[in-house]
């Protein structure tokens, strides 16, 4: 899909001002049209259609993107990473799930700009965990001004991100050393931009990958883990714990003819069997 929808990119029009300007000359859709063009896509693979949703929303992309200048990374690359999340959210967008375009596409966005800082920007180097990489994407948000940090404040926000005060105190140095200035209101969006969304923390990129990777175990983790389960732990397991009205003890040792303490036993076995099943897929994520 990313290579067949052809819209403008930065290099095509010369250059940043020159993209964001032809940017802004695209429509907003309204709900009517939005619904009508994603279910044109979703139901015909109708590329015209993807197309005009992606280019109408190239301004909110435009947008997100200014928001990570601070890592001293060029405009013009951030809107592009922005621009394949754009991409992939729109080939995966729902028009029958009541959610507008521009509140799903926030999250894809964000979470590809957000892969392009921790490629490109070399203090992300030091950022080797999940608890540090939270700490390098919300350590400015957390300030409340732009003085250095209190020690008291420095606890605070260790203990909120769970790293240690060192680490908040070595991250906030190196980021202070490499500020740059937001660029002059030219390409201002604030008509567009829902700001609501973009301040929603469950939009930032970090928690986006965390609720994917707990999805993950939930869904494709959870039936591996069953799949090694004979066929009788399986139905007590289910029927405990997956069934919308879980069974009792009893009710499952009148169904197999033994005592409910078996029943007890067999599914501990089972449930920590799926448990070592499950392990390495927790510690790849």
């Amino acid at each position: 899909m990313t290579q067949a929808l052809a819209f403008p990119m930065i290099s095509a029009v010369g250059n940043i001002d020159a993209y964001i300007a032809a940017a802004k000359r695209f429509p907003i859709l309204s709900e009517e049209e939005e619904f009508r063009l994603a279910t044109r896509f979703r139901e015909e693979e109708d590329l015209e259609a993807a197309r005009q949703l992606v280019l109408s929303h190239l301004r909110l992309v435009i947008s997100i993107a200014r928001g990570y200048l601070g890592y001293g990374l060029p405009h013009a690359d951030l809107i592009q990473e922005g621009n394949i999340g754009l991409m992939k959210a729109v080939k995966r967008f729902d028009p029958t799930q009541g959610v507008r375009l521009v509140s799903f596409a926030i999250h894809w966005i964000k979470a590809e700009i957000h892969e392009y800082v921790l490629r490109n920007w070399r203090m992300v180097k030091l950022a080797t965990t999940k608890a540090q990489r939270k700490l390098f994407f919300n350590l400015r948000s957390m300030k409340p001004g732009s003085e250095t940090l209190t020690p008291a404040q420095v606890a605070d926000v260790a203990h909120q991100l769970s790293v240690k005060p060192e680490e908040v105190v070595e991250m906030e140095t190196r980021l202070s050393g490499h500020d740059i200035a937001l660029e002059a209101g030219s390409d201002d969006e604030e008509g567009f931009a829902p700001i609501a969304y973009l301040e929603d923390s469950r939009s930032e990129p970090t928690r986006v990958l965390e609720r994917r990777d707990r999805d993950h175990l939930q869904s494709e983790g959870l039936q591996t883990a069953l799949s090694g389960l004979d066929e009788r732990s399986r139905r007590i397991v289910e029927a405990r714990w997956l069934s919308e009205y879980p069974a009792t003890l009893h009710d499952l040792a009148d169904e197999f003819g033994v005592s409910a303490e078996r029943i007890r036993q067999i599914e501990a076995k089972a449930m920590q069997k799926m448990k070592t099943r499950l392990l390495p897929l927790l510690e790849t994520n």
